[in-house]
């Protein structure tokens, strides 16, 4: 059974096997898959080995190797499998259908790896060599650089009108809804529809959770009149976007992959998990990433200061104007206008992952305290507002540590 998407002109027809992974089955159920993939890796003279990676908080994911006999290791992983399960109850979250036309849109591009087959909780895929990051890396010069670098190139050359389809809204059922839909500037997929879908999915059983959820529609509505105004990069101010690049999806090339340029102290990298790809403003995936800097524990020690800052988006904006075609006299406007952009979105990446991290804690049967996330990430976002309304200053209270480190020169 197979299925063709068409992807913004790259088409692709990828195989469906109408299996599931089981984690409490993990090692048979993951060699049914493989197997039924690769008939031939079955018999004499093969060898396939699992390996478990557990850097995420919401997945599943499985490296799958043919350890035949006479195979160095490099020539092994270039035939190694990436088995991605979803997590219990992420159909909540993540909108799969995109997912999977994103990463064969990126795929089309040179910029995922290529999609093997659907099953029916995940995806497989051809694995990438190298080493996912930690978030201590991610502060490093040659790492960020190669990071800002990466991240221009999907903003400049991706198209931003989004792979699959959305509700206008983000929400497809409305019928019980205490609220009414944001109503972003451009219709159709984007950050903005996701987060009103995560809202609309908010548990309410009990009076304190249906007050919440009116409080935090109410701040998603307050920042679409603050920040969806078209004025970023891109067309009508989106581009194509990550929106998940915390460490463990940024992954170091090897330097023997020829990536890297032996006159420039930049580390070659690839992303990896596309399931929250979706057009934002530019200034919202840089700024989250930046955030991802603080690692799953929230480091706040970790923010990058406004001097750091500046030499990512001078990275990144070199790369943005050669991949565009722009000359280089208007890489100086860009890096100033991308600096208050990012600035003017530090604070939305808290409400973003604190409502995601709100559902988890319901859903999820991952050994994470979401609900502490969830509050921390939250945190985030009312220790902005309340630089933005002034409301810290005029109560006379300290900076909390973010907001120290976000405001700190150097």
């Amino acid at each position: 059974m197979g299925s063709t998407d068409n992807v913004n002109g790259a088409s692709t027809a990828l195989r469906y096997i109408p299996l599931s992974y089981s984690p409490a089955d993990s090692q048979a159920s993951a060699l049914r898959l493989i197997l039924t993939l690769f008939p031939h890796w079955e018999g004499p003279g093969n060898k396939i080995e699992f390996v478990r990676f557990t850097d995420g908080i919401t997945n599943t994911l499985l490296k799958i190797i043919n350890r035949k006999p006479g195979l160095t290791d490099e020539q092994i992983d270039h035939d190694a499998v990436l088995m991605r399960a979803y997590g219990n109850g992420t159909e909540i979250l993540i909108d799969r259908e995109r997912e999977t036309t994103s990463h064969a849109l990126l795929a089309s591009r040179g910029l995922a790896p290529p999609l093997l087959a659907r099953f029916k909780n995940g995806l497989l895929y051809r694995f990438i060599r190298g080493r996912p990051c930690g978030h201590e890396d991610l502060v490093t010069p040659p790492i960020f650089r190669g990071v800002a670098r990466k991240l221009a190139q999907w903003h400049a050359v991706l198209p931003n009108n989004g792979a699959g389809s959305a509700p206008t809204n983000g929400v497809a059922d409305k019928h019980d809804l205490d609220f009414t839909p944001i109503q972003p500037r451009r219709a159709g997929p984007s950050m903005w529809a996701v987060l009103q879908r995560w809202i609309a999915a908010l548990p309410i059983t009990t009076p304190e959770q249906r007050s919440r959820r009116l409080s935090l529609q109410k701040e998603l509505q307050w920042v679409v009149g603050q920040l969806d105004d078209g004025v970023g990069i891109g067309e009508d101010g989106l581009v194509f976007s990550h929106c998940d690049l915390l460490c463990a999806n940024v992954i170091v090339l090897p330097d023997d992959e020829g990536v890297q340029n032996a006159d420039d102290d930049v580390a070659p990298v690839n992303f990896i998990d596309y399931e929250y790809a979706v057009p934002a403003p530019a200034a919202f995936d840089i700024a989250n990433h930046l955030a991802e800097w603080i690692g799953y524990d929230c480091d706040y020690k970790m923010i990058p200061t406004r001097s750091v800052r500046r030499q990512f988006l001078t990275e990144y904006t070199k790369s943005y104007c050669q991949h565009r075609g722009l000359g280089a006299s208007s890489e100086a406007e860009i890096v100033d206008r991308l600096y208050q952009d990012v600035d003017r979105f530090r604070g939305f990446p808290g409400l973003y992952w604190g409502v995601w991290a709100l559902i988890q804690a319901q859903i999820s049967q991952i050994d994470f305290d979401y609900a502490n996330y969830a509050e921390l990430r939250l945190g985030e976002y009312w220790a902005w507002k309340r630089e933005v309304d002034g409301s810290r200053k005029q109560a006379g209270e300290e900076l909390p540590l973010r907001e120290q480190r976000w405001a700190q020169e150097a």
